[in-house]
């Protein structure tokens, strides 16, 4: 970097390649590595690593504060402020500037002189003036960004002079250097700006108002030092006629210099302050603001006028503010509002609501300004629609009274629309389309009344911790008047009466009014704390509004509903209210206030829907009496008159019915109640919800309940925001209908059947038109019969297309009907949900299984909307984690053991139908679940049974104890159960069940795995699949402490035993592998292998280990040949893990033969040698005698380490031949194979000599009539009859089996104990 741009620093990788040169002139081998790298750091793009490098810089420097570090620090920075880079010169500025900082005994002015010497203008080159030019504007913001510069006279004089010489360099610097200088002079005295302001000021008007550096230099002197500013200029007008338009190209100008900041210019800040200061702010805001920069028709002066306007608001008075506030600049405002809706488009509202918010906030001892402010905001309306939204967070900062004032401007706007008052435009597209009904009075006052209520609303929502009491029951009672009364004549007693509507609601306002109303109810009943939640009668606020609406229908002659009630409908009411009272009083009955919830919530419908509210009040309330009359104690099965149902199935039918009504809080008050009778559940009730959640009988046949359909409260907002966005997305709807027309008719000709061909034949026939090979010399058709030929081709396709429309229809209808029945599902599962939480003990929960699995398996079958998704979704949660996880469940079965007994092998048989693993895995767990039931159950029958078989001696199997009982489980039918579904696992190629499922079971129910573990050594030594799978899942199933401790010790080993014989079977055609799948078997048969070896290790077990480790031996050779396949390193690995267990070593003889040449090696390529390896010359040779044997044991060995040389020495001749040198087992171990027959040792040494001549390094002795294989290769300067070195005997480890016959029989402890003992002579 620093060879292709020398106006940069070095790096300390050229430093080193360059320190051969005969000077150093950057001195840098006096400093190290690591402060070199300090500088590289500060100039990486990441913040955090800059900072970092900076502040370590920092501390490595005032640990030296008088070294050559410092001189070169310097240097090194002001290098780097003309780097080619311009990421990097404001880093290294920034470096340098806290340099200066921390170190205050540095001079500035000699800094400044060492930055002009570096960057000196006039001797660089022309391709370096650049760099130069920014090495000194960054280097004297360094010195400004220090803090000392203010505080130095004579370098901030030459620092001034810099900054004004390097102003002439606009096309490199542009603006820069004004702007620093305006920065700097900004922070002077007022003294030293009076020395210095004829030097920087020009007493040119012209010049002052050619750029905003001059302005704005010119507004700091106006601000700073007036007097003197007179003295050298004169008075000015800037707001006068003729400087107006000079003042608009200037803000202009500013406007484009921050455009990409997105910030206010300081210049049009200062202007504000200044027009107010000099009284002349309507000048400024009508000439410069409305008539200069908002008629340039340039998105950066609008923004700079929303950013005026933002934050002159706490500079205004309240007059000023109403004068901004209906002015262009808030109209201009609301059509960029209107219009900026795309996602790529910049929105001003987020930074509009900023200003809003920090004025608000700012003036809470103010609120009628404040007030000023959100009305103006709400009254700039787009055809009666306000621009801000109905939830905005600045009304958080309004003031009590504010809020209160706020409230009553709604709400007088609501009953009273003034559209004089409003701010009211249309966009470029509206004024295009001059659509007359867009201009239609009612629709502005629709539009303003639906935003209104909405805006209460969401003020009672975002406010109901701030907001009085009084302030929230005012907008509740307004909500509720206006959409259900209607005022005759105002009354005192009724305040709602005393200020009627200008304009009569019209239905759609009506409906929006009401639906906001219930939106009101549901955050007045869910949303608030406890302690708010009720008024301060104690009362919920459901109830008091249900007591205004009974003082409103009492006062008949004022006020009147909007739906007249029926004298039945009166009486319901009455009831509903002389219920109410006795629910009022004193009860233990904890389900009484859920049941006053639902009475109020149901009273209240009574005005939107009387029909169906009576006739759900009359259930009610007998459901109430009969539930709270009843005895606590009564039992469930005593018998109910069969002529009348029981009260429990009325409630959740009238559950059922409220929760297919669109509302949010019906959904919870049904939650609530049904969460307090879910106890008394009867199985009818139960099979009422079922049948709404069973998939077949609701897809063909008509619910009991009849779901609402949400169209008509959607159309209205649909409605609404399709009239809005009409106009402006035009071009993109002609597209879109263009696009439908050929999905018409393409669509249209899919549809065309063979009836309609036939009837088309049929019709051009007639007409002569289709004519055959005969008639082609005839005449053509007249005019008339043309005439007739497409009236009946027209009538023809019109009759098509009415079909086609209404197959269209039909379709739609019936996904319409889809839609709505799973979206009224998905809320009938809420109950579901409240049934296993609060009640997992019922048995009634047992029969929620296999309706929660048939939901399952129909949703993934056909999970494709979202509302499939979610009921999905919803659905495996519940039978997840609230059934199946649930920490309680059902223990009283009753009679239903044998039929639970059932349903287990039905789940089972059913997952292993299943065609994928995941609905497989919910049956699955399923039969686990009930397992679980069954075993953790009682039944008296069953116990009476099974104490009868006892006694009579009759009963084969006695009940087992510990953690083998079982309970009501019949694990001889469990085990055949789950023994069929474990061998169709491990036969089946493509069987839905997996490894974990059957895991799961083992660890759940251990005494079922002792069972079935017999199945799987079995399939041990099968065929490819079953074998592999065997291998698996046993190998985690023995690593198992459940599953351990089902089995006694002898039971354990005799089961450890079959597996090694097994495996012992598998092994004998180990390294014979072809196919992928042979070698996947050998790999689970070794994998298999070791996790036997660890549990053996574990439990200390002894088994007999010589034929397997023959069988090991045996394949090595294989194992050898194969050893360059795709996939063998896994396999030899495991291979030598075995055999390391069992005491032999893995020997490196590949190694050896890579480095080591052979005596065959051709001279030529013993000339080939790799690059970087010792010649045999230079190796380091061993101590030999004259005859080239290695050196007898004795005076001339070399010297050994003491104690381990003789220990070694005093084993080798017992080990040589790998025998324990031990006399024998200890007394008391048990020993499966008897150990070979001791030899002499004279024998010994000549087998070992025979074993050093063949080449086998102390090898372990095999069995009679086995043959040596993996033999090692003769190595270079070992002579034939030469005995083992010290090293070979070493490494000669005796394996297990010829140690002793037993595997880790006693332990570490007990083997390193017989080692010492072997030792001692």
């Amino acid at each position: 970097m620093g060879s292709r741009e020398p106006a940069e620093p070095l790096s300390p990788g050229d430093a080193t390649q360059n320190s051969a040169r005969p000077a150093d002139r950057h001195g840098l081998l006096k400093h190290s590595r690591e402060f070199l790298d300090f500088f590289w750091d500060i100039a990486k793009p990441e913040q955090e690593t800059r900072l970092a490098a900076t502040e370590k810089l920092l501390e490595y420097l005032r640990a030296r504060p008088k070294g050559s570090e410092m001189k070169y620090a310097l240097k090194r920075l002001i290098t780097g402020l003309g780097v080619g880079r311009e990421t990097a010169r404001p880093c290294y500025s920034l470096a340098l500037a806290q340099l200066l900082q921390s170190f205050e005994d540095l001079p500035l002015c000699s800094i400044l002189q060492q930055i002009q010497e570096k960057y000196d203008l006039h001797q660089v080159k022309k391709s370096m003036v650049r760099p130069a030019l920014f090495g000194n504007l960054f280097g004297v913001l360094a010195l400004f960004q220090s803090g000392r510069l203010v505080k130095d006279q004579e370098a901030l004089r030459k620092s001034v002079k810099l900054l004004q010489a390097l102003a002439h360099h606009q096309n490199h610097l542009q603006e820069q250097p004004r702007k620093a200088l305006v920065d700097i002079l900004s922070e002077v005295s007022e003294a030293t700006l009076q020395e210095m302001l004829p030097e920087v000021l020009s007493t040119d008007l012209d010049a002052m108002l050619s750029c905003p550096e001059q302005l704005g230099l010119f507004l700091l002197a106006q601000q700073k030092v007036p007097s003197r500013l007179k003295k050298l200029v004169g008075s000015v007008n800037l707001f006068s006629d003729e400087n107006v338009p000079r003042l608009v190209n200037v803000l202009k100008m500013a406007a484009s210099s921050v455009k990409k900041e997105r910030k206010l210019p300081t210049v049009a800040l200062e202007l504000l302050r200044l027009a107010l200061k000099e009284d002349k702010f309507l000048q400024f805001w009508k000439g410069v603001v409305e008539q200069g920069l908002l008629k340039l028709q340039f998105w950066p002066a609008s923004y700079l006028c929303f950013r005026l306007l933002g934050a002159a608001l706490p500079l205004l008075t309240k007059e000023q503010l109403q004068l901004v506030m209906r002015g262009d600049v808030i109209r201009h405002y609301g059509e960029h509002t209107c219009t900026a809706k795309l996602p790529n488009q910049f929105k001003f509202a987020p930074e509009m609501e900023e200003y809003v918010g920090t004025f608000l906030e700012g003036c809470r001892d103010d609120p009628e300004r404040q007030l000023a402010v959100l009305v103006a905001f709400s009254t700039t309306t787009n055809h009666g629609l306000p621009v801000v939204p109905t939830f905005w967070r600045v009304v958080r900062f309004l003031s009590p009274r504010a809020l209160q004032g706020y409230v009553a401007w709604l709400q007088d706007m609501f009953l009273q629309p003034d559209l004089d008052s409003l701010i009211d435009f249309s966009t470029n597209n509206q004024k295009k389309a001059q659509d007359a009904s867009l201009h239609v009075p009612e629709r502005a006052v629709f539009r303003l009344r639906k935003w209104i209520i909405l805006r209460l609303v969401s003020l009672v929502d975002s406010l109901h911790l701030e907001m009085e009491e009084a302030l929230t029951e005012q907008v509740a009672r307004f909500c509720l008047f206006h959409s259900f009364f209607v005022t005759k004549k105002p009354t005192s007693q009724i305040p709602e009466t005393r200020q009627q509507l200008s304009l009569p609601l019209e239905s759609q306002a009506r409906e929006a009014v009401s639906s906001a109303f219930f939106s009101l109810l549901q955050t007045l009943s869910t949303q608030f704390k406890p302690a708010s939640e009720q008024t301060r009668g104690g009362q919920p606020w459901t109830y008091r509004l249900v007591h205004f609406a009974d003082l409103l229908l009492n006062h008949s002659h004022s006020v009147t509903p909007v739906t007249p009630l029926t004298a039945q409908q009166r009486q319901a009411w009455d009831r509903m209210l002389q219920t109410l009272k006795e629910l009022e009083a004193p009860s233990s009955e904890p389900r009484a206030a859920a049941f006053q919830h639902l009475l109020l919530l149901v009273g209240i419908h009574l005005f939107k829907s009387p029909t169906e509210s009576c006739d759900l009040l009359g259930d009610i309330q007998t459901c109430i009496r009969k539930s709270l009359g009843e005895r606590r104690h009564r039992s469930r099965t005593k018998a109910i008159d069969p002529q009348e149902p029981p009260w429990v199935e009325v409630l959740v039918e009238i559950l059922l019915a409220l929760l297919a009504q669109p509302s949010h809080l019906m959904r919870q008050v049904a939650r609530s109640v049904f969460g307090h009778v879910c106890s008394h559940l009867t199985p009818r009730a139960l099979q009422l919800i079922l049948d709404v959640l069973n998939p077949e009988t609701s897809e063909d046949e008509d619910d009991h309940v009849v779901v609402t359909d949400e169209s008509d409260e959607r159309w209205l907002k649909a409605s609404e925001d399709k009239s809005e966005d009409s106009e402006e997305n035009r071009g993109s709807e002609s597209e879109d209908e263009s696009d439908g027309g050929e999905s018409e008719e393409e669509e249209r000709d899919g549809d065309v059947d063979q009836g309609f061909r036939e009837q088309l034949m049929s019709v051009l026939q007639a007409g002569k038109a289709l004519g055959g090979e005969e008639s082609e010399d005839e005449e053509e058709l007249g005019d008339e019969a043309m005439m007739a030929l497409d009236q009946s081709l027209a009538s023809l396709f019109a009759e098509q297309k009415l079909r086609i429309q209404a197959r269209r229809d039909e379709k739609s209808k019936l996904q319409k009907e889809k839609a709505l029945r799973r979206d009224f599902q998905i809320r009938v599962l809420d109950l579901v949900e409240v049934l296993v939480t609060k009640q997992p003990e019922n048995v009634l929960v047992l029969e929620l299984l296999e309706p929660l699995l048939r939901i399952i398996r129909r949703s993934l079958r056909s999970s494709s909307s979202k509302q499939e998704q979610d009921l999905l979704h919803k659905t495996a949660r519940i039978f997840t984690h609230h059934l199946c996880r649930g920490r309680r469940y059902c223990h009283d079965l009753g009679d239903r053991v044998e039929a639970l007994h059932g349903q287990v092998a039905r789940l089972v048989e059913q997952a292993g139908r299943q065609p994928d693993s995941s609905t497989a895995l919910y049956h699955f767990n399923a039969s686990l679940y009930l397992l679980r039931v069954l075993k953790g159950g009682t039944a008296e029958g069953h116990l009476h049974e099974t104490q009868e078989e006892l006694e009579a001696g009759t009963n084969p199997s006695p009940v087992p104890e510990g953690p083998q009982a079982a309970g009501c489980l019949d694990l001889n039918l469990a085990m055949r159960v789950y023994s069929s579904a474990l061998s169709s696992f491990l036969t089946k190629r493509h069987s839905p069940l997996t490894v974990p499922m059957f895991l799961s079971l083992f660890s759940r129910h251990p005494v079922l795995c002792k069972s079935l573990l017999p199945v799987l050594v079995q399939h041990i030594t099968g065929p490819g699949r079953p074998r592999q799978q065997a291998c698996l899942l046993l190998q985690k199933t023995l690593s198992m402490r459940e599953v351990r401790s089902c089995f006694q010790d002898p039971e354990w080993k005799q089961l450890i035993g079959q597996v090694l014989t097994k495996v012992t079977e598998n092994l004998r055609t180990l390294g014979e592998a072809q196919t992928k799948a042979e070698h996947q078997q050998a790999l689970s048969s070794l994998e298999l292998l070791n996790t036997v070896f660890r549990t053996c290790k574990h439990e200390k077990l002894t088994l007999d280990l010589t034929v397997l480790l023959g069988v090991l031996q045996g394949q090595q050779q294989g194992l050898r040949q194969g050893a360059h396949c795709t996939g063998s390193s896994r396999l030899l690995d495991l291979y030598w893990q075995a055999m390391k267990t069992l005491g032999v070593q893995r020997p490196k003889l590949e190694k050896d033969a890579k480095e080591i040449p052979s005596a065959t090696q051709s001279p030529i390529s013993r000339k080939r040698k790799k690059k970087g390896f010792l010649p045999e010359t230079k190796k380091r040779k061993k101590h030999t005698s004259q005859d080239g044997t290695p050196a007898a044991t004795g005076g001339s060995q070399p010297p050994s380490t003491g104690r381990k040389r003789n220990r070694t020495k005093a084993k080798g001749p017992a080990r040589a031949n790998g025998m324990p040198s031990t006399k024998g087992p200890a007394p008391g171990t048990p020993t499966l194979s008897p150990s070979p027959p001791a030899k002499s040792p004279k024998l010994q040494k000549k087998n070992q000599k025979l074993s050093q001549v063949n080449g086998a390094p102390g090898s372990p002795t095999k069995p009679a009539g086995q043959k040596k294989h993996h033999e090692a290769p003769p190595k270079k300067g070992v002579l034939d009859k030469s005995p083992p070195s010290t090293l070979a005997r070493k490494k000669a480890r005796p394996p297990l089996v010829s140690r002793s016959p037993s595997l880790l029989q006693s332990g570490t402890k007990k083997k390193k104990t017989q080692l010492r003992k072997a030792g001692k002579p």
